[in-house]
């Protein structure tokens, strides 16, 4: 419709009124009179998102065209910094729809995102590959050196010269067109990859159980969240067991019937495998053959070379040989643990050789023989909100900083909480979103994201409003949210996160906040390391039915077993980054004809044992085929080389809380992290690089 009144109504006058008209009725396009400027989700309709997108790419598109037809002398002042500063509109539109499509999602939006996906890229290739807007960044960059600008200034210059490059403003027109098929072919797929796992996790399987003899060995309180879900399923009177997390693992650790086991995990472990609609082996295939072709277009041997070039790492080479390094004795650990279950096995007389289905099931019998200690034991003691109040503690401890509970705020779904980051003298620093369950309209595993990063408009700063999104146990009836072990340090993982949106500085959005992708889990990462210490602990570990604190007894069994299973995690999460790389690694000229043949090529190749498959099987493996991780889940492991060794500097210290040294790793790692390259910023906190010693050290692994 507002398209056939601009053409139809050429009265100047009649177009300014139409748009101010278009800007006041969508809640998208109008300012947002709500508190702290947050987004007005009660207000805000599916059928705005389009008609915004719309408006906002026209408004960016306007001010990039101002830049362009400056007469004057390109320079910082007329060229870079409005480029800098264009485009805030449609990036509020964007982090509003694309969180919510992530964790709140219908198929309308889905719908919606498939057409927006190709509008942005098409708006941002058309900039990013415009010569004329080019040729005036080229200037300012080719002058920065005699131009006096500052440190900042001249970061925030070479690194838009390198996006341009890197995005193939200097190709051929031909080739130009080429790439710009190849994004919209990419984006297109990769948003299908999602939405496909999505309805495969909701749909492929659910685990009904009618006989309660089937529960066997099942802790009750899983028992009756099983039940509660065939409650909400109408099935009641049942037992429903879903593919999400916290249904999936505590069957896998508890189930007696191995039978049911295995058909869980199958479900599993088939997501997006099981030639339906919803297969991903033909999607994933063609986004890694393009990836390809548009690598080489752009001037490089592969995929994982390109996003790798501008990395801590800097090669594929680097990164094999770091994994290389911790695979050898993290393979031969995972042999020994393996060994000690089948023997545990056999001893209860089992007459069973294990498969992937079983390792969960007797690590937690081998834990509880070898340490007494069961994850049943546990739960009672990190209810959630009291672990949510430890990390918040944690964080006051640390940096002086508080989170204060808000009601009132427009929140996009019931079960979210808002809570409001203050410094210690009361100064606003942002907002903190926490949305904790599963539900069939968000997508799996954890993340934190923002709804408005931390910048600066006409030098004046917009606080933060960030989000954190997980898929933890639910509460029932009658027991609150008890988290799991693995919970309770995914909670504070993402807090991590949430601490370096929150205390971004930096002027330009270029640069501010903004690091390379294997610098990214160092916040997040460091920040587990708290969860565990028993201080902390004891701060956040309170039963939820007596409200005694977490004993000594129990705090001295974690830390015992801390080393447990290691072998294992390790071994299933380098398999899977190595499979990531494997798919990167291919050039356009070699054939991906057979997913899963080149997946067990690309295992069998590292000699991975059949009873652990990859965290992530090709077809589910939604960092790489539908998020921000291709060539990139190597990340975590690669960051938590940074983090062991950040953490021993509080730990050699004799304060965790060592206020000097959060301070040093406030300003440097997490303010100022885009102010110049990773390993840089981090030796101004810590003095030194740090080496993998610290992360075989950390896993009680040795070379």
């Amino acid at each position: 419709m507002k398209r056939i009144i601009y053409l139809f109504i050429i009265s100047a006058l009649a177009i300014t009124s139409c748009k101010k008209d278009t800007m006041t009725k969508n809640p998208l396009l109008a300012d947002w009179n709500t508190p702290f400027h947050v987004p007005p989700f009660d207000e805000i309709k599916n059928e705005n998102y389009l008609p915004a997108f719309e408006e906002a790419i026209k408004m960016h598109q306007h001010e990039i065209d101002v830049i362009i037809t400056n007469s004057t002398e390109p320079n910082f002042e007329n060229t870079i910094y409005p480029l800098d500063k264009s485009g805030d509109l449609l990036q509020r539109i964007s982090l509003v729809f694309f969180n919510i499509d992530g964790a709140n999602t219908s198929e309308e939006i889905q719908q919606i995102a498939l057409k927006v996906g190709p509008m942005l890229n098409e708006h941002y290739d058309n900039i990013f590959m415009n010569e004329e807007l080019y040729n005036k960044v080229k200037v300012v960059y080719e002058k920065r050196n005699d131009s006096k600008l500052d440190k900042d200034q001249l970061r925030v210059v070479k690194k838009y010269n390198e996006q341009f490059t890197r995005r193939g403003v200097n190709l051929p027109e031909e080739k130009k067109n080429r790439v710009k098929e190849l994004n919209e072919k990419i984006t297109n797929l990769t948003l299908k990859f999602g939405q496909n796992l999505l309805a495969e996790t909701n749909n492929s399987l659910k685990l009904v159980i009618d006989n309660k003899e089937d529960l066997s060995g099942l802790p009750e309180n899983i028992v009756s969240a099983a039940a509660e879900q065939a409650k909400n399923d109408s099935m009641p009177g049942n037992w429903v067991f879903t593919l999400n997390k916290p249904s999936l693992i505590p069957f896998l650790q508890y189930a007696d019937k191995r039978d049911l086991r295995e058909k869980i995990y199958r479900g599993y472990f088939m997501r997006g495998n099981n030639s339906n609609e919803f297969d991903n082996k033909d999607i994933l295939r063609e986004i890694a053959e393009l990836r390809a072709e548009r690598a080489e277009i752009l001037g490089f041997k592969n995929h994982a070379e390109y996003v790798i070039d501008v990395n801590m790492a800097k090669t594929p080479e680097n990164v094999y040989d770091f994994l290389n390094k911790v695979w050898t004795p993290a393979l031969n650990l995972s042999k020994t643990e393996l060994s000690e279950m089948q023997a545990l096995a056999d001893a209860n007389g089992d007459k069973v050789k294990l498969e992937s289905w079983d390792w969960w099931y007797y690590a937690e019998k081998l834990r509880k023989q070898k340490y007494d200690l069961d994850e049943a034991e546990l739960k009672p003691y990190f209810k959630l909100d009291n672990v949510r109040d430890g990390m918040f503690w944690v964080a006051n401890k640390l940096y002086g900083v508080s989170f204060e509970k808000l009601e009132d705020i427009p929140i996009y779904h019931p079960e979210v909480e808002v809570f409001e980051a203050k410094e210690a003298d009361g100064t606003h620093i942002g907002l903190l979103y926490l949305d904790y369950f599963p539900r069939e309209s968000k997508g799996g595993g954890a993340w934190c994201t923002t709804f408005q990063d931390a910048t600066y408009r006409d030098g004046k700063k917009i606080p933060p409003v960030v989000s954190i999104v997980t898929n933890f146990t639910k509460p029932t009836e009658d027991t609150p949210s008890l988290l799991t072990w693995d919970e309770v340090t995914t909670l504070f993982h993402e807090f991590g996160h949430a601490l370096h949106a929150l205390f971004t500085e930096g002027k330009y959005n270029k640069t501010a906040g903004v690091v390379a992708q294997d610098y990214v889990e160092l916040p997040s990462q460091v920040m587990e390391n708290w969860a565990a210490e028993p201080e902390v602990m004891k701060h956040y570990g309170k039963h939820y039915q007596t409200g005694n604190t977490i004993p000594d007894e129990l705090i001295k069994k974690i830390q015992n077993s801390s080393h447990f299973n290691q072998g294992f995690a390790m071994v299933e999460y380098i398999a899977a980054s190595i499979l990531d790389l494997d798919y990167h690694m291919l050039s356009s000229r070699d054939s991906l004809a057979d997913v899963l043949a080149f997946e067990k090529a690309s295992m069998d190749k590292i000699g991975l044992i059949p009873e652990i498959i990859p965290r992530y099987r090709s077809t589910y493996f939604a960092h790489i085929f539908s998020g921000g991780y291709s060539a990139g889940y190597y990340v975590y492991m690669w960051a938590e080389v940074l983090d062991a060794d950040a953490f021993s500097a509080f730990k050699e210290s004799g304060d965790i809380f060592n206020q000097d040294l959060a301070s040093k790793f406030r300003k440097h790692c997490l303010a100022e992290s885009g102010d110049d390259d990773g390993m840089v910023q981090y030796k101004k906190f810590r003095g030194q690089e740090p080496t993998v010693d610290a992360l075989l050290n950390k896993r009680g692994i040795s070379e």
